[in-house]
């Protein structure tokens, strides 16, 4: 079997070399990038499984670098690596796609798990994809989401969204009428068994959600959030 291919884009040789080193021990094939420039080519060029990319690059930043990767229609998990503590610097990099972040200095157990947890999960979309079902259809009146081919439509128009998005809406539409919190979400969304960290990265995808999915994002009517216990879908009456 294949190995799964890891990008690391990230100008410090010596965190380059630990996150190599612990990689290949959990069976990851790397590839590695010193500059924003290098590692947007090979993050083209070679279809890797996920991406480690810090923000603070030579040549081309890790926004920008995130941006085009999304720009062209990539859906490879984006976990960003940064210095930052800033709130500004770490939602702009979930607003341009990223599926999460993870700030220096950092557990090698816990980046090791997000890393898994992501593969797995596009693991589990790509077989969902395989399995055309009718059960893959999700009527919800003026939307529908069709699970095999990865849409969603609305008013029969297609809906542009990023496969954190999708995941996210097919979740919540699946159990329509049930409200989970921030940490279930990320639990069963973003496949973190036991997550205890921070959860803004829910509050992000949930905006961006809303932006397409909406008539009017600032009064929902699909996406609803009950304050103090989280969030839940709510079907056309």
């Amino acid at each position: 079997m294949d190995r799964k291919k890891v990008l690391i884009v990230e100008d410090e040789k010596n965190i380059v070399d630990i996150l190599r080193f612990n990689l290949q021990k959990e069976g990851y094939a790397t590839l590695e990038a010193y500059d924003g420039k290098a590692g947007l080519e090979l993050a083209l060029g070679e279809n890797p499984d996920l991406i480690l990319l810090d923000l603070m690059l030579p040549v081309m930043n890790g926004f920008e670098v995130c941006k085009t990767i999304r720009d062209k229609g990539l859906h490879t998990p984006v976990l960003i690596i940064t210095a930052r503590e800033t709130e500004q610097d770490k939602i702009l990099g979930l607003d341009l796609g990223a599926d999460d972040y993870i700030t220096k200095p950092f557990s090698i157990r816990e980046l090791m798990a997000r890393v898994k947890a992501n593969i797995r999960r596009m693991a589990m979309v790509t077989q969902a994809a395989a399995q055309e079902t009718p059960a893959n259809l999700l009527d919800l009146g003026r939307l529908v989401i069709d699970k095999g081919a990865g849409v969603v439509r609305k008013d029969g128009a297609d809906l542009e969204l990023t496969q954190r998005e999708f995941d996210l809406l097919t979740y919540l539409a699946a159990n329509a009428g049930n409200v989970f919190s921030r940490q279930e979400l990320m639990e069963r969304v973003w496949n973190y068994e036991g997550y205890v960290g921070d959860v803004r990265a829910v509050d992000v995808a949930v905006r961006r959600l809303r932006e397409k999915v909406e008539d009017n994002p600032a009064q929902p009517r699909y996406i609803i959030t009950r304050r103090g216990a989280g969030y839940l879908f709510q079907k056309d009456a």
